[in-house]
């Protein structure tokens, strides 16, 4: 069952970070192609599928690193660890929620002045690589507790 724990708590949060790479790198460089009007109409239409990517990594990322909290709470510097990449997840949700939740809506319910759809592309862009890098960050500091 540690084993287990070990490669959720490691595993899943490179998965997340290389769903994340993949629609910043793939779907993020398509968006920037496409005119304002048809960026819209393609997060109108598909929009929801990159919803449907994320909580396949993030729940057994949660659930790794809860239980990686919890088996090597009597080592602190492994507490500390695991504990550290469980915030950098935390974070990646923080953000998910606070701003890229809003962020999509506002791309797929076309309510977004064209003028304004550049701008908000590249923020959304910029804190996606946050994003990317906290999920990497976390799956590291799972790889040094579980080498030291």
């Amino acid at each position: 069952m540690n084993l287990l724990c070990r490669m959720l708590a490691i595993i899943s949060p490179a998965m997340f970070a290389g769903v994340m790479l993949a629609i910043g790198v793939i779907l993020g460089s398509y968006w920037k192609s496409l005119p304002p009007e048809q960026f819209l109409a393609w997060f109108a239409h598909n929009g929801g599928y990159i919803q449907k990517a994320i909580p396949p990594v993030v729940l057994p990322a949660l659930i790794g690193l809860a239980s990686m909290i919890w088996i090597d709470r009597a080592d602190p510097v492994n507490r500390l660890l695991w504990t550290g990449a469980a915030v950098c997840i935390a974070a990646v949700i923080f953000l998910t929620i606070g701003w890229f939740v809003p962020a999509n809506t506002g791309f797929s319910s076309g309510n977004l002045p064209l003028d304004q759809v550049s701008g908000k592309l590249d923020t959304w862009l910029r804190l996606h690589n946050i994003r990317i890098a906290l999920a990497v960050a976390a799956s590291a500091l799972g790889v040094w507790a579980c080498n030291r």
